[in-house]
Formats: C-alpha cells, structure tokens, sequence
C-alpha cells in the first residue's frame, strides 16, 4: 500500500473530494516524509534531479504555460492521480505557477471559478497566484477545460 502524504506535509493542499497534492518550489530544499510517486514541474526548462516519474510542463517564471493544452491535459492528470497516488505540482519557488496550476485543479475537482485563487491562497499559501494574468487564466481555464 503506498504512503500516504500525512496532513502535517509541508505544501499541502486538500481538494473538495478529499484528494491531496503537495505544491513546492524545486528550488526549496525537500521537505521531510515521503517522496513524490509523481510530479508535475511548471518550469523554463526540464527539471533536474527528480528521481520519480514526472511530467515537465513548459512555462516561464510570472507567466502562463507555453502551451495550455499541455497544461490542462497535465491537471486533470495530477488530480486522477491525487487519488490513488502521492502528487507533487512544483514550479521554482512554488508561489506563482503552483498557485496557478493548484487553482485550476482545485476548479476541475469543484471549486468555484470565482474562488479556485482563493482557495489555494487559503489552503496552500497567502502568496500563490502572482499575476493578474495567472488570475485570468484559471478563470479561462473554468470556461473551457472543465469538461
């Protein structure tokens, strides 16, 4: 049976269904506990040092992903997972990419458009979600990848 995150983990965020993912930024050092099964890193360029099966979603630091299908094909991924598996979504310093990837996840499993950044903010870090246009695109997000 795999090991669960445990509620005191360092980053985590509790969904409406129950399911947890861990946000972080890859360049803080590794919390203590269990090492991802797997992890979604919001990064300029692949991620180095990552032992565990991941996926590199391509996007800049204060901006929005390269490629939104990418993205969304990758959150609906990270929270089928959330449910049998420990998650990790991480960009570098886990405030604005994670916070946006979190919101839009936390819509697919529920949450109001119009509360996913608080949301994460409450539940994740005050400091997630750093843009105007990060905001914009989870509301973006809600209307066309929620299917």
């Amino acid at each position: 049976m795999t090991e669960t995150w445990t509620a005191d983990t360092t980053g985590l965020l509790r969904f409406p269904s129950g399911r947890t993912i861990r946000g972080r930024g890859v360049m803080a050092p590794m919390s203590d506990g269990p090492a991802p099964e797997f992890g979604y890193y919001m990064l300029d360029a692949p991620p180095t040092g990552i032992t565990w099966p991941h996926v590199w979603v391509p996007w800049p630091d204060f901006g929005l992903p390269s490629d939104s299908d990418v993205a969304a094909e990758a959150f609906h991924d990270a929270l089928r997972r959330a449910a049998t598996a420990r998650v990790e979504v991480a960009c570098a310093g886990g405030h604005g990419r994670t916070g946006t990837a979190l919101s839009c996840i936390a819509v697919l499993d529920g949450v109001p458009a119009s509360e996913a950044v608080e949301y994460v903010r409450a539940g994740y870090r005050r400091t997630a979600v750093e843009t105007d246009a990060q905001a914009a695109f989870v509301a973006a997000f809600t209307a066309s990848h929620t299917a």
